[in-house]
């Protein structure tokens, strides 16, 4: 099981990372927090300080067209907030 998915790379996220040090990232639905400290350290070589996590539940969709009803779902998701120590940083645009 890989445990980080992706990281989330939004203005809300940059502006968190640059003031307060932390990073947000798509994480396994089964992943728990020491999993999910392990992974971070390993994959970029930081201290981390602290892991918060948000399970966010599949949005469902009702569309109205011509063909009658139509009903979607997005899949849900979890999402870890990870702090790591004063002075170190994770460069997400290094292998761009």
């Amino acid at each position: 099981m890989s445990v980080i998915i992706k990281p989330i790379i939004t203005e809300k996220m940059t502006a968190d990372s640059e003031l307060f040090n932390r990073y947000g990232f798509i994480v396994h639905p089964k992943a728990n927090k020491l999993q999910i400290k392990e992974a971070v350290q390993a994959a970029y070589g930081v201290n981390v300080t602290a892991v918060r996590t948000m399970n966010y539940g599949p949005t469902r969709s009702t569309k109205y067209t011509k063909t009658g009803l139509q009903h979607g779902k997005v899949s849900g998701y979890k999402k870890a907030i990870v702090a790591i120590a004063d002075g170190e940083t994770i460069d997400f645009y290094n292998n761009l």
